[in-house]
């Protein structure tokens, strides 16, 4: 795992001239909505409603990369469940609201991870009809990771594979040819290509459990500037930085 917080000079990270390694997954963790909020004298709201408008900026930014196949943002994880409701019922509107104008813009193919399903009823029933209404877009990928932790992922997982093997009675075939393929094909992003470059707004330089069986070999860009103010520039040195990484996969 590689990651820097900052912007490396063309010296660092150099890689031999070329177009560097393709960027066709991208896994964004969305943080520093309520510090940015608190710093200013406002609500934890107005971070919120802030940070759903930036989703939209920064899903604009990112039709310009034009290898991208699939765009994760995490903006709900399974902790934040556990919020006061004060806190939790209009982050949902935010994401309910911000869900809808993804749909109607018609430039992305929406798809959860995580545990929706946990949310109250007419909340996951928005997200899936915003879901439905782009599904069969020939569009990039946007995953949305909602009610989502990367440990309760691979159990989920897990526990599909071993029903899936159990209901067809080749159990024993599992015990001794299982392997990491088998966990992969029942992720919530199975089927996708993994993260190349996980991005961490706000400072904070840790996973907090995303996408930790995904992202084992991405590259990391830990950003300062909180979720609600990134901009464009921030975008491009991360992704400048990224296309001069020489990628070895551990190897």
């Amino acid at each position: 795992m590689t990651s820097v917080t900052h912007t490396p000079s063309p010296q660092e990270g150099d890689r031999p001239a070329g177009p560097g390694p393709a960027l066709r997954h991208l896994a964004v963790v969305l943080d520093g909505n309520r510090r940015w909020a608190r710093e200013r004298g406002e609500t934890t709201l107005y971070g919120f409603r802030h940070g759903g408008e930036r989703v939209l900026d920064f899903l604009t930014w990112c039709q310009d990369l034009t290898e991208l196949t699939t765009l994760t943002l995490w903006p709900l994880s399974t902790e934040n469940l556990e919020r006061p409701a004060t806190e939790l019922d209009p982050l949902l509107r935010v994401i309910t609201d911000t869900t809808r104008a993804i749909a109607a813009t018609r430039q992305w193919r929406i798809h959860y991870l995580g545990t929706p399903h946990r949310l109250p009823a007419p909340v996951a029933r928005t997200l899936d009809e915003a879901a439905e209404q782009t599904r069969r877009l020939d569009r990039p990928v946007l995953n949305l990771a909602i009610a989502y932790g990367g440990r309760d992922e691979i159990v989920r997982g897990v526990q599909r594979l071993i029903v899936s093997h159990q209901e067809a009675g080749t159990l024993d075939d599992l015990v001794r040819h299982f392997g990491p393929d088998d966990i992969s094909r029942h992720l919530d992003t199975a089927g996708q290509p993994d993260p190349d470059l996980v991005v961490r707004t706000a400072g904070e330089q840790r996973l907090s459990g995303f996408m930790p069986w995904q992202a084992a070999y991405a590259e990391y860009w830990f950003c300062p500037t909180p979720w609600p103010a990134i901009d464009r520039a921030d975008l491009d040195a991360a992704t400048d930085w990224y296309r001069r990484r020489s990628r070895t996969y551990g190897r």
